[in-house]
């Protein structure tokens, strides 16, 4: 259905698609935002380490609930109903994330912080739930074009978030009121919420491009599972997504390791990355897109081998972070474009299962990345050095368990001291474990040995600041190291799937060119 016929149904398509980019915002601000204020929580709410990793997760895990439970049903549910949930979703996590302020100190706080996460991350799943599909339904002649637009503003809300966040911390207290703390920063993002749903909520939504042809629920399924191609985009997909998601996750440990400010190069990424979607219209008309998926995996395997090679100094790693901006910046609106103008049949359902699974794939390759570098840390640490860090810890941390276990029981007791008994226990047990592989086989063993360091620097013990700054000066170069070799095992799997969309690319041309399909459209809502 044209912009024309979707006026004429009462469908105000311009109103729509801009209410649906700015819903996405959210989402990526919430990804900058949620990780600055981690600190913060676990300082205030006396939060262990795996604490906080579950409330960081957490947002991920209700966005996959949303792509994988509810996304294959929404020919059922429809966009606006879908719509409606991202609205509540994210309002919902908002306050009941805020709501865990006055609980400092209270077992009650962890739960109330990590069921907001997941409140939160659904609200985010949902968006992703009924855009993707809403856009290509607004724009059927313009998909792939349309959809960058639309996945512009994921990159702008990290853009966005990340300043934000870093200038509110930076102005601190205002008055007498503290911005920089984490309520104002989360309490910011009911603005685009608010906005969005002012434009969102009101309006009448057009069907699904397969509602509106008529295909049931039941043929969907059928096709999408059925249909080798479109198993193979999806495939595709969860490598792509993880070529971005996944070194973008590891970009700023690496380049802070460096002593670069990896949080503004990741800002830099993501600007490049809205931009070029942006203005994505051009290199689809010039490209196609299996062209431009072609150029994003060889210039993203580029960057990334630039990544792996070059140690420090801010230009040529700036030059590397453009590099692979450019390449990941269409992978993700792209493939979605593609599986939406060349099997239109497998409707919402495709696309819902390559953005959650593509999602699924991401977060498994951020935790292979992080064994590779680990894998290759003891190769660029001090070994003597290293060991006697351990055993200080093995001498003297057993102390400070006990003093955190005699006041468990008492929140005020336990907030004067500044630490509990787990974050101090785990840095003790990895330093065993870590003392005992090196006791044994002569060697240091880099998963244990990294984590016992990483324990160490999160526990902030005022009473061990000197040994946390001399674990500090031997760990952060042992982690650019190991994240640099992390991204050079990536490069080659770019460059595989870089000529699987060469061979697509020929294919095409063979054919006279790239072509969309069409589906016969008959009925909107």
């Amino acid at each position: 259905m044209n912009s024309s016929e979707l006026e004429s149904a009462g469908i105000n398509h311009r109103k729509l698609f801009i209410g649906i980019c700015l819903a996405i915002i959210p989402t990526g601000a919430s990804f900058v935002l949620v990780s600055n204020v981690l600190y913060q929580l676990k300082t205030e709410f006396i939060l262990t380490n795996a604490h906080v990793g579950y409330i960081g997760g957490s947002a991920l895990w209700g966005m996959a609930i949303s792509l994988l439970v509810v996304g294959p049903f929404l020919e059922k549910i429809g966009l606006k109903k879908a719509t409606i949930g991202a609205f509540i979703g994210h309002l919902a996590g908002i306050t009941l994330f805020l709501a865990a302020y006055p609980f400092a100190g209270d077992p009650i706080a962890f739960w109330i912080l990590f069921l907001g996460a997941i409140g939160f991350g659904i609200g985010n799943g949902f968006i992703e739930v009924a855009g993707n599909p809403l856009v290509p339904a607004l724009y059927p002649d313009n998909k792939t074009t349309k959809l960058n637009h639309f996945h512009a503003f994921f990159p702008g809300g990290m853009v966005l978030g990340g300043l934000i966040g870093w200038l509110m911390v930076q102005a601190g207290t205002i008055g007498p009121i503290n911005i920089g703390h984490w309520t104002w920063q989360m309490a910011i993002v009911y603005i685009p919420v608010l906005i969005y749903g002012a434009l969102l909520l009101p309006e009448k939504f057009p069907k699904t491009e397969t509602a509106q042809a008529g295909i049931p629920t039941k043929e969907l399924f059928k096709y999408t599972f059925t249909n080798p191609w479109v198993l193979g985009l999806i495939l595709l997909m969860m490598f792509t997504l993880s070529f971005e998601l996944g070194p973008m996750r590891w970009i700023p440990e690496v380049l802070q390791a460096a002593g670069l400010h990896g949080i503004l190069v990741l800002v830099w990424i993501s600007g490049l990355m809205m931009v070029l979607r942006l203005f994505s219209g051009t290199f689809v008309e010039t490209l196609s897109p299996t062209g431009m998926l072609l150029g994003a995996s060889f210039l993203t395997g580029i960057g990334l081998l630039m990544f792996s090679l070059i140690e420090t100094g801010l230009f040529p790693l700036l030059i590397a972070a453009t590099v692979f901006a450019v390449g990941v910046a269409f992978f993700m609106p792209t493939m979605v474009g593609l599986m939406s103008e060349r099997y239109p049949q497998a409707g919402s359902l495709g696309i819902v299962l390559m953005i959650g699974l593509g999602l699924a794939a991401a977060g498994t390759s951020n935790g292979l990345m992080g064994e590779i570098a680990d894998r290759y840390l003891p190769n660029a640490l001090d070994e003597q050095h290293t060991v006697s860090i351990l055993e200080q810890v093995e001498d003297r941390f057993p102390s400070y368990v006990e003093a955190a276990e005699a006041v468990s029981n008492d929140p005020e007791a336990l907030a004067d001291l500044g630490y509990r008994a787990p974050d101090v226990q785990t840095v003790l047990t990895y330093a065993g474990q870590a003392l005992t592989y090196y006791r044994s086989e002569g060697q240091l063993d880099g998963n244990t040995t990294g984590n016992a360091l990483r324990a160490l620097l999160d526990t902030g013990l005022e009473q061990e600041q000197a040994l946390i700054d001399q674990a500090f000066s031997i760990l952060r170069p042992a982690d650019n190291y190991g994240g640099r070799m992390s991204f050079l095992w990536v490069v080659p799997i770019t460059f595989i799937v870089g000529f699987i969309f060469l061979v697509m690319f020929i294919k095409d041309k063979r054919k006279g060119g790239y072509k969309i399909e069409r589906l016969d459209k008959q009925e909107v809502e």
